[in-house]
C-alpha cells in the first residue's frame, strides 16, 4: 500500500446501525479502526455522501421513528426507536449485528493497493459505490470508484451512482423488453428529474406521475411534455389521454404500496382499447408492465383487475438488472454519468448534515419522510 499522507489516523467515526434482541433500533456513532485497502482497492477520505430512500432500509430498519428517543450529545449520541413486531420478525438476520450505513459517497483517495488500476486513484477525487460511506473513510475496491471530471466537487459526484444508474437502467430496461416510451412516479424527485432529462435528450416520451401541482409545475419548467398529478380529480383520465398519445406500456413505480399501480395498469388498457380492434373477454392483447422499485407507501399494494390479462407487476432493483445489462452496458452508462455529472445527472441538496446532525431528531424524522423535493447531504468530516 501507498498512500499521499503519511499522517492517517488509526481510528475514525463510522455510523452505525444495530436491531437489538428486544426490537428496538439504536443509530449511533462508533468509532473504528481506519481501514487498509487490498491490493485492488482504495481508501477514501469520505467527503460527501448523500441520503437515498434505498438507505433508509438499513439505515432505520422500518422503526416508528416518530416514537424516537435520544440520549448523550455530539459523538456520543445514540437514537433509538421500537421497531412494530411484525416487522421485527423480517429482520432476524441482523439482529445484534451493528452495520454501517450509507450506499454511495465521494471524497479524495489518501491511500492505494499495489494493483495498478488503484494506484491510479491515489490522490483523486472519485466517486463510489459499495456500503459504509457514512463514515469518515471507506475502503472500496477501485472498479467501484469513478474518477470525477476536472472541476467537480464532492457534492457533485456523492450521487453519481444510484440515482443515475437507476434512471438511465429504466430507459434501458424499456428498450430491452420492446417497450417504447415509459411511466414514472414520483417523478419530481431528484431521481425523476434526472429521468425526465434523459428521456429529453434521447427522444423518449416520458410520462410524468407526480403528488401535487407545484411539482408538476416544476417538471413543465423543466421541459417535461406529458405530467399527471395523481391529486388531481381528473387524474386517470388525464394520465389515460397521456398514455394515447405516448403509447407508454411500461412503469417505474417508486410508491410501491396503495392503487396507484393498479391504476396505472388499468389506464394503460383504456389507452390500448381506445384505439379499437375487435373485442376480447379477456381484455387487450397489449402486454403492460409495472415495475415497483420504491416504498414511498409501505402498505400493501391493491390491484383492481380492470386491465385484463396481459400484464405484469415485478419488483426492480438496480443491482440485478446491472447484471442482466453486463459488463459493457454498466461501463457505457457509467461514463455517460460522468460525462453529464454537472448537467443530465446534477443533484440537488436542501441540507446538508455531519454524522452527528444526522442524530438529530428533527432531522431524522425529517428524512425519514423521503418527501419529494428534500434530500439531506451527510459530510462526514464535519465536527459534531
Amino acid at each position: 500500500m501507498s498512500s499521499s499522507s503519511k499522517n492517517l489516523p488509526t481510528t475514525m467515526r463510522q455510523l452505525r446501525s444495530l436491531v437489538t434482541t428486544d426490537g428496538r433500533l439504536e443509530l449511533s456513532i462508533a468509532s473504528t479502526p481506519v481501514p487498509t485497502p487490498a491490493a485492488s482497492e482504495v481508501l477514501v477520505q469520505v467527503e460527501a455522501a448523500p441520503i437515498n430512500p434505498s438507505d433508509l432500509g438499513l439505515l432505520l430498519g422500518m422503526a416508528d421513528v416518530a416514537q424516537a428517543t435520544s440520549t448523550g450529545s455530539g459523538d456520543s449520541t445514540v437514537v433509538t426507536a421500537p421497531i412494530p413486531p411484525a416487522v421485527f420478525k423480517a429482520l432476524t438476520a441482523r439482529v445484534g449485528e451493528s452495520m454501517p450505513v450509507g450506499n454511495e459517497g465521494a471524497g479524495v483517495v489518501v491511500a492505494a493497493g499495489e494493483s495498478p488500476e488503484a494506484q491510479a486513484l491515489l490522490g483523486k477525487l472519485v466517486g463510489f459505490v459499495g456500503g459504509a460511506s457514512y463514515g469518515e473513510y471507506r475502503a472500496a475496491a477501485a472498479f467501484m470508484c469513478v474518477e470525477l471530471p476536472d472541476g467537480a466537487t464532492a457534492a457533485q459526484g456523492a450521487s453519481c451512482f444510484v440515482n443515475p444508474l437507476t434512471a438511465l437502467s429504466m430507459v434501458e430496461n424499456m428498450r430491452m423488453d420492446g417497450h417504447t416510451a415509459l411511466v414514472h412516479t414520483a417523478a419530481a424527485s431528484n431521481l425523476g428529474q434526472m429521468l425526465n432529462r434523459i428521456c429529453l435528450a434521447d427522444g423518449v416520451q416520458l410520462v410524468n406521475i407526480v403528488r401535487r401541482p407545484e411539482q408538476a409545475e416544476l417538471l413543465r419548467t423543466q421541459g417535461a411534455v406529458h405530467v399527471v398529478d395523481s391529486s388531481s380529480p381528473t387524474f386517470l383520465d388525464d394520465l389515460t389521454q397521456a398514455l394515447v398519445t405516448t403509447g407508454a406500456t411500461i412503469a417505474f413505480d417508486a410508491i410501491g404500496g396503495g392503487s396507484l399501480a393498479g391504476q396505472i395498469l388499468g389506464c394503460m388498457e383504456a389507452a390500448a382499447n381506445g384505439k379499437g380492434g375487435e373485442y376480447s373477454r379477456y381484455g387487450s392483447d397489449v402486454f403492460k408492465q409495472v415495475f415497483v422499485y420504491g416504498g414511498l407507501d409501505r402498505g400493501p399494494t391493491t390491484l383492481t383487475r380492470n386491465f385484463g390479462m396481459s400484464w405484469g407487476l415485478n419488483g426492480w432493483l438496480l443491482t440485478p438488472f446491472l447484471g442482466k445489462l453486463g459488463l459493457e452496458g454498466m461501463l457505457r452508462l457509467r461514463q455517460r454519468v460522468v460525462d453529464e455529472l454537472t448537467t443530465t445527472f446534477a443533484s440537488h441538496y436542501t441540507d446538508e448534515v455531519s454524522l452527528a446532525a444526522m442524530l438529530d431528531l428533527t432531522a431524522l424524522q425529517t428524512y425519514a419522510k423521503q418527501a419529494t423535493g428534500q434530500k439531506f447531504l451527510v459530510r462526514p468530516q464535519l465536527p459534531a
